[in-house]
């Protein structure tokens, strides 16, 4: 483990607490079983203030050491590791680029809650997509697209709600969701306990947008579905 990893995994295990962490498998709703994800039990307040720390003890980390950094915190399946890795992108998401994009769609196909997808796609996800050029911009909007074509509900969520921050601020692209939210809202939500992830993420959206820009909306149109208005 390299040493700012190790940093910041000793530190989560020292503000860790076993009731904390045994509230937090039942919040989230994950069993105790061979394999499952395991908590430390420490506080979000905690994983943020020690990847501030490890930030600043290892203030030199470039694009592929912060990679390499949460590639390392993300195999354990632990989810203090996780969200720090979050963390961690979110703090230096103005060294990320286009590729990593694949990097980050790993991610969130293993992450499985809410607590990590959200973040990733709002405050990673989106704010890279900011940042790049032009041609950057199309080639990752592109792999957002297949996102929502995918059977993963989970990386269905993540590329609804990567926009989130940019439409909230008149930036963003509301055609494109509303082209994204209406292959979603066309097929049922599924049957097993996160089939409804991604129709959940269209109306956190409209919500959201509800309250900054209120002239946005999803209407039924003549032919059943929903269509944009503006």
């Amino acid at each position: 483990m390299s040493e700012a990893g190790e940093f910041i995994d000793l530190a989560l295990q020292r503000e860790g607490a076993w009731y904390r962490a045994d509230e937090m498998r039942l919040r989230h709703g994950v069993d105790l079983q061979p394999g499952a994800l395991q908590f430390y039990g420490s506080s979000v307040g905690a994983v943020r203030g020690t990847v501030r720390d490890a930030l600043r003890r290892h203030s030199d980390l470039a694009h592929d050491d912060v990679t390499a950094l949460s590639s390392e915190l993300w195999a354990a399946p632990v989810f203090e590791r996780r969200l720090a890795a979050v963390v961690l992108l979110q703090s230096t998401v103005r060294l990320l680029r286009n590729s990593d994009l694949t990097r980050i769609e790993g991610f969130v196909r293993t992450a499985r809650l809410r607590a990590l997808v959200d973040p990733l796609a709002v405050d990673v996800v989106g704010p890279l997509m900011e940042g790049l050029d032009t041609q950057g911009r199309g080639r990752a909007e592109a792999v957002l697209d297949r996102w929502v074509r995918e059977p993963d509900v989970w990386l269905r969520r993540a590329a609804l709600l990567a926009p989130l921050q940019a439409i909230r601020r008149g930036r963003g692209d509301w055609d494109r969701f509303s082209s994204r939210a209406r292959s979603v809202l066309a097929e049922p939500a599924g049957p097993e306990p996160d089939g409804n992830v991604a129709h959940e993420a269209v109306a956190l959206v409209l919500d959201e947008v509800a309250k900054s820009r209120p002239e946005l909306r999803l209407a039924p149109g003549a032919d059943g579905q929903a269509n944009a208005a503006q």
